[in-house]
């Protein structure tokens, strides 16, 4: 598979000797085809195709990037070589990692046990099936040597990162606040990665909500304003805000529904971990049921800690021209006028929204997965990023789709007071009035701006938190 890396790279040596030091000078001289003295990323993407080499999308520039010490855009056979020692050290570790019963091969059972551990339950053949994408000699087993050569080219250098492009992560942030939070390893949670991870999450959550803030407001007013009588047009509605209170008025909420990210990240997370010991028995594997519970009921957790930070966004984003003069003033003036209770308006059917949102976005995404691994995964089980993003587009969009009626309840009920003329309705007597004067499909006002702002929401925030990891020195 790698012919030309095995003779170049690979020696029986496992350490780091003078065979070995020789071999990465013929592998550096070969990619320096400009005998410049440096590999750059362009050198180094042709001279791995060139030779056959199989690498992932993204990997040279990492590569560069996670050696070029002196920041000159290349690779001097100092750094290459020393990025290739540390690479196969990493690699190393993870390959004794998996094989458990140190025969110094690793089997599918030894594959499906390790994933298992980490959270990922997956079947006998598509652990078979991920073997094989590494397997050199079709013994149906991979050693040493097909482990490195297999990997060697790769930034990722652990079980957690090579096995992390199939779990359903939170990343993708579309602006609302249901998904089941991200998970980490034991190991994970010992050293600086869980909490850099969270950061470079969060960020990217509002980058993202920045830049599609027009969009989500355009949501809300049509959520709360829109009827069979006061019909609402994407652009009627954008020129109306325009006209009302200028450019800026379009990202109205925008800053409150930006600072709630960190505390509910950071309660979700600690949430999520505790509700997983108490579902579990000590010693046992976290079952995809119990996962999905505890995620549930970390969700609800954190919304209710941060939910009169929700009712505010709300306020905020359908407030008039001079209303509220910025959060506090809003907080203060909902506190006077309608008393601590207010701050918790449409509290259960966004409590409710968690369930079907949560369980339909990982069901929807377990079924797109398994259908990618049995019909495409025979070279490799390494999905690319554009099938990622698909399916998590797709399994975030179907469940917007099954929670968006009770969004929209919760909106409406958070807005009751601040509409002129508004009852003050439960949520099922709301249901029944929506219902009775605008048909079924009433529960569904705002939903195409909704979905118009998830394609670019999901690709914000995945170019922001690549970078933002890079960054914070966490992105191999």
């Amino acid at each position: 598979m790698y012919q030309v890396v095995r003779k170049l790279v690979f020696t029986d040596s496992h350490c780091w000797d003078a065979d070995s030091k020789r071999s990465y000078q013929d592998l550096f001289e070969k990619l320096d085809t400009n005998k410049d003295g440096k590999v750059d990323v362009a050198e180094l993407r042709a001279g791995l195709t060139a030779m056959g080499i199989s690498y992932r999308q993204g990997a040279a520039q990492k590569i560069v990037s996670s050696g070029d010490k002196d920041k000159d855009g290349g690779l001097d056979f100092k750094e290459f070589s020393r990025y290739l020692k540390e690479h196969e050290k990493k690699l190393r570790l993870t390959f004794k990692s998996l094989d458990k019963n140190n025969d110094g091969r690793i089997d599918s059972m030894e594959i499906q046990q390790s994933l298992a551990e980490l959270g990922v339950d997956i079947s006998k053949e598509d652990a078979q099936k991920i073997l094989q994408s590494i397997d050199v000699d079709g013994t149906m087993t991979v050693d040493w040597n097909e482990w490195r050569e297999h990997f060697l080219f790769n930034p990722a250098t652990n079980i957690q990162e090579i096995i992390r492009y199939w779990k359903h992560s939170s990343v993708l942030d579309i602006g609302d606040s249901l998904a089941i939070p991200d998970e980490f390893t034991e190991e994970e949670k010992t050293t600086d990665f869980w909490w850099k991870q969270l950061i470079a999450g969060a960020t990217a959550g509002a980058v993202s909500r920045t830049g599609t803030a027009p969009l989500d407001r355009m949501k809300v007013f049509m959520q709360v304003h829109a009827s069979k009588s006061n019909k609402i047009s994407l652009v009627g509605g954008f020129k109306q805000m325009v006209m009302e209170g200028g450019v800026t008025s379009l990202w109205r909420g925008n800053g409150v529904n930006v600072l709630k990210i960190a505390p509910e990240t950071a309660v979700k997370f600690m949430a999520y971990e505790q509700y997983k010991k108490y579902l579990s028995s000590e010693g046992e594997e976290v079952r995809t049921h119990q996962r999905f519970i505890a995620g549930s009921l970390a969700g609800a957790t954190a919304q209710t800690t941060i939910y009169p930070m929700e009712v505010m966004k709300t306020r905020l984003t359908l407030r008039k021209t001079g209303q509220y003069s910025g959060m506090l003033d809003c907080a203060k003036k909902i506190l006077q006028k309608e008393g601590v209770k207010a701050f918790y308006k449409g509290y259960v059917p966004n409590i409710l929204g968690i369930i079907p949102y949560a369980g339909i976005d990982l069901a929807v995404y377990e079924s797109l997965k398994n259908a990618w691994l049995s019909r495409y995964a025979k070279d490799t089980a390494n999905p690319g990023i554009l099938v990622l993003l698909g399916c998590g587009t797709i399994s975030s969009t179907c469940g917007q789709l099954a929670s968006y009626p009770l969004a929209l309840v919760r909106t409406r009920m958070q807005a009751q007071a601040s509409v002129e003329g508004s009852e003050q309705l439960s949520m099922s007597r709301l249901v029944k009035k929506i219902i009775a004067k605008e048909g079924f499909f009433g529960l569904y006002r705002g939903i195409l701006p909704n979905f118009m702002k998830v394609i670019p929401a999901v690709s914000i925030s995945y170019v922001v938190y690549e970078y933002t990891k890079t960054g914070l020195g966490i992105s191999k």
